[in-house]
C-alpha cells in the first residue's frame, strides 16, 4: 500500500520558545503577529542536535536546513469546549524528493518561509531522508 509508511518515528514533548509564546498572546489579543496558518505555516528540519532552549528563533543548523508549507487542509484544529481533541492543532507538511535530503535532528514550525516567527522547536532523531523518499512530518501540539 503506498499510503502507508515505510517507518514512524514518535517522540513526545518540544519546547515553546519565546518568540513563539509572544506570538500566540499577540495572536490571542487581535495584535500584528503573522497567523501559524495554512497560508503562512512552515515545518522546519535540519541537521544540528544542539539543545533547545528558550532564546533560539531558527533552527540551529548552519547550512542543512529546509521549510516546507503546509500540506492542503492543515493545521487541523477542532473547535469547541468538551473534548480532550479542543486542545490539539496538527501541523503536516511533506518533504519531496529534492527537499530536506540530510540527517534530521530538529523540527520547528514557523510562520514564515524565512526568518518569521519560530513558535517551538524540538531535537530529535529521525533518521536521514534521501533523494529517492518523500516524507511527510506531522506535529501535534497540546496545551493542557
Amino acid at each position: 500500500d503506498r499510503s502507508a509508511p515505510y517507518a514512524v518515528v514518535e517522540g513526545a514533548g518540544n519546547l515553546l520558545v519565546y518568540g513563539g509564546a509572544s506570538a500566540l498572546w499577540q495572536r490571542l489579543i487581535g495584535t500584528g503577529v503573522t497567523a501559524f496558518d495554512n497560508g503562512n505555516a512552515y515545518l522546519g528540519v535540519g541537521d544540528d542536535s544542539t539543545a533547545a532552549a528558550a532564546t533560539q528563533t531558527d533552527l540551529v543548523a548552519a547550512t542543512n536546513k529546509h521549510r516546507e508549507a503546509m500540506d492542503a487542509t492543515y493545521p487541523l484544529h477542532t473547535d469547541g469546549t468538551g473534548s480532550s481533541s479542543n486542545a490539539v492543532i496538527t501541523y503536516k507538511s511533506t518533504f519531496e524528493t529534492g527537499d530536506a535530503n540530510f540527517t534530521w535532528s530538529e523540527w520547528a514550525i514557523f510562520n514564515a518561509s524565512s526568518s518569521g516567527r519560530m513558535l517551538n522547536r524540538k531535537v530529535f532523531s529521525g533518521g536521514t531522508k534521501t533523494s529517492a523518499e518523500s516524507w511527510s512530518l506531522t506535529i501535534s501540539l497540546t496545551l493542557a
